[in-house]
């Protein structure tokens, strides 16, 4: 069962296989344009759907815990970029200045929605505040991550008018998702009755994007600039920045008193970066084929942080019932 959950998933394998196809078959002229359209609506759907699945009583139920979610947000908008500032003598020359770029972009994006709430419910962790606390650090993100994108990588790329980016990126997911929670009084419970598939749209978008991405990036020599010994350094540098983040998490959560439930849920929403939100955004903030090398980092962080958040949460999953039972009265 460990070494099961130390594998790629299904969707990263076939994430590798678009990556594969980019490589070998890429996108080009008329038939570029063509799949850009479908892309974008693609992601609006997506979001479209996030918005009518997310229970509004669910974020109510945890949305008075501000602490928790203050340390949250803390940690994914200023910990992560503090982070990846500090990181730079050691990053930038191990993977170069285009990679590192991405490693900032990555630390600027908000946290995961679905494994965040997943992993901290396999965990027995504090469900409702981790619904509240995932959702609104994605829809926080889509005003605070082009403002950290400007402030991070103003001087060495170019993220274009930031209020225009905030401007696309309301347009391309904040209205979609706000649509779908209008919508959800009627559609709801048919989305959550049909998610086991509809989480092949979710899945489908993202693949489109990196199909699109890497299609740009192949085209503009990508595969020169990244040689297998950067991608494996590049691999390392993944894995140094999930280790600080989970271990500061941890840290922080300890050292503020919080019960080991809500320790738990800042664990897995305060240390994880959104694949969903991330790629799109990149799409809008960065132009042509460098989205290609800004996402790699975050493709492979995504993997890195399932692979390790799935060991961690079974883990906290078989820890006594006392001691679960115990964290709920001390709360």
């Amino acid at each position: 069962m460990f070494l099961r959950r130390l594998l790629p998933d299904a969707f990263t394998l076939t994430l590798l296989a678009v990556v594969l196809i980019a490589t070998l078959l890429p996108a080009s002229g008329q038939v570029a344009v063509v799949f850009e359209w479908i892309t974008n609506l693609a992601i609006a759907l997506l979001f479209f759907l996030h918005g009518a699945k997310l229970s509004r009583q669910a974020i109510l139920a945890g949305a008075g815990h501000w602490r928790l979610h203050l340390l949250v947000f803390t940690c994914t908008f200023v910990l992560f970029p503090l982070l990846g500032l500090l990181l730079k003598p050691l990053m930038a020359p191990l993977i170069g200045n285009e990679l590192y770029l991405g490693m900032l972009y990555l630390c600027a994006l908000p946290a995961t929605v679905q494994s965040a709430i997943a992993f901290t419910s396999l965990a027995r962790g504090n469900i409702p505040a981790a619904i509240c606390s995932a959702a609104a650090s994605s829809l926080l993100g889509i005003f605070l991550t082009p403002l950290l994108v400007a402030l991070l990588m103003g001087v060495e790329g170019d993220s274009g008018s930031t209020l225009d980016a905030i401007g696309k990126i309301s347009l391309q997911l904040l209205l979609p998702f706000v649509l779908g929670q209008i919508a959800q009084r009627w559609i709801g419970g048919w989305v959550n009755r049909n998610k086991s598939w509809l989480k092949y749209v979710d899945q489908s978008s993202i693949l489109l994007v990196v199909y699109t991405a890497f299609s740009a990036a192949v085209i503009g020599g990508l595969w020169q600039e990244v040689p297998l010994v950067t991608l494996l350094a590049l691999v390392l540098a993944c894995c140094v920045l999930l280790a600080l983040a989970l271990l500061l998490t941890h840290l922080l959560g300890k050292w503020l008193g919080f019960n080991q439930e809500d320790r738990i849920t800042i664990l897995f929403c305060g240390s994880k970066k959104s694949l969903a939100t991330g790629v799109p955004m990149a799409q809008v903030l960065f132009a042509g084929s460098s989205i290609g090398v800004l996402i790699l980092p975050l493709m492979l962080f995504h993997q890195i942080q399932l692979m390790v958040c799935a060991v961690l949460a079974q883990r906290y999953a078989r820890r006594p019932e006392a001691e679960v039972i115990e964290a709920r009265t001390a709360s």
